[in-house]
């Protein structure tokens, strides 16, 4: 059983499954460091002129019910706190960083060429419904003139 699963491992990695696998997650991790780049460094000091420069990491609740100046202050007391902002910071970061992402596919996707179609090298034959090459006169499989249908269409 372990001789098994070493040649599906081998023939996993040997296939290229593996070096794609690397490739994307090395990509995918500097791309990760581009689109926060442009999320904290631009979009984000933008987003703050219209929400008057609040920063949500520091709206919090503290459970024991008193009011402290910042998250530091309350947990220097050993104080438990909601940190709330912080969870609005997150999602805003991730629905900012959604956005961008789509921009940038759908921006990658518009440079894309769209692949050639190939011309049909075959056709049906209409009677017996076979593949029969695109030139063909006759059909290979019953005999058929297929010129007598070409010429009627």
């Amino acid at each position: 059983m372990e001789e098994t699963m070493l040649k599906e491992f081998k023939n996993f990695a040997l296939k290229g499954n593996m070096i794609d696998m690397a490739v994307g997650i090395i990509i995918g991790g500097a791309f990760n460091g581009i689109v926060n780049s442009l999320v904290n460094d631009i979009v984000m000091p933008i987003l703050s002129i219209f929400t008057k420069r609040i920063d949500f990491s520091k709206l919090f609740i503290a459970l024991d019910g008193k009011k402290y100046a910042t998250i530091e202050a309350a947990q220097k007391a050993n104080v438990a706190t909601l940190n709330y902002g912080t969870f609005i910071s997150g999602v805003l970061n991730f629905l900012i960083m959604a956005f961008v992402v789509f921009i940038i596919i759908k921006w990658i996707n518009k440079l894309r060429k769209p692949a050639p179609v190939a011309e049909p090298t075959t056709k049906k034959c209409p009677y017996c419904y076979s593949e029969v090459h695109i030139d063909a006169t006759k059909c290979p499989h019953c005999i058929s003139d297929l010129t007598e249908i070409e010429s009627s269409i």
